[in-house]
């Protein structure tokens, strides 16, 4: 028996990881806010890529992030030059974020700022790509960051994320030359072609963070979610609002 409801409730997010990102997902939802999880390997380039997108940003949407992992603190200094508000959220003992631990973020979130003033919400995680287990945490969209230079032997270890992602990006594009360092060709579209049959509806987005190649194409899908979910909220409380209505003018009916 648990003696408190919040006991209760911490249990359920350690025990079904699933139920925690459900919760965590529904308090997105109440507040308005998009949720976007970047998911890559430590060396792929997550905390760069995101630096960028927030100070291309920042003057469109409310903006706020979600730093995790081992580094969490250095990470979530560096987001905070780009001038949006930044969480270090605790990782767990394998220094993964979990349910848990971004649900413990949206409280300190709550308890700084308003969330119903924000678009949107970035989680950063480093990842283990090869064994995802607890992958979701509450987003309603994960971006999945490859790199060009790992090679296409990596795709069918890293599938199990890929076909969760709902954009893939190719990171490192700039590095690409006729061989790699390993004497390995790399050949972008042949790498884009192989990911589509693991992921075939995925958006897959080549792109570089030193170059800037691919980037508006990038904030692009960005904008078009966080206006999707947008329209998508509006709809829904316009419908409730309806039915509100509709109950309303059936009781003084009689």
């Amino acid at each position: 028996m648990y003696s408190t409801l919040s006991d209760a409730l911490e249990s359920a997010g350690t025990d079904n990881p699933r139920g925690g990102a459900d919760r965590n997902r529904a308090q997105f939802d109440r507040w308005g806010i998009t949720c976007l999880a970047l998911i890559g390997s430590p060396s792929v380039g997550t905390t760069v890529l995101l630096e960028r997108t927030l100070a291309s940003l920042k003057n469109q949407l409310e903006v706020a992030a979600i730093a995790g992992g081992t580094l969490s603190e250095i990470e979530a200094d560096r987001l905070r030059l780009q001038g949006v508000p930044v969480l270090a959220a605790r990782a767990d003992i394998s220094s993964h974020l979990n349910s848990q631990t971004i649900a413990e973020g949206l409280r300190q979130f709550e308890h700084q700022y308003t969330p119903s003033n924000f678009d949107l919400v970035w989680v950063e995680r480093a990842l283990d790509l090869v064994d995802p287990d607890g992958m979701a945490v509450g987003e309603h969209l994960k971006v999945a960051l490859l790199e060009v230079t790992g090679g296409e032997d990596r795709l069918l270890e890293y599938a199990a994320v890929l076909r969760e992602a709902h954009c893939i990006l190719l990171t490192k594009i700039d590095l690409v030359c006729d061989v790699d360092l390993n004497g390995v060709e790399i050949n972008i579209e042949r790498l884009m072609t192989n990911v589509r049959q693991i992921a075939p509806n995925t958006t897959i987005l080549p792109i570089s963070t030193k170059t800037g190649a691919g980037f508006e194409a990038w904030l692009n899908w960005i904008r078009l979610q966080v206006a999707l979910r947008s329209q998508s909220d509006k709809a829904a409380r316009h419908e409730m609002a309806a039915v509100g209505n509709l109950s309303g003018s059936k009781s003084t009916q009689r």
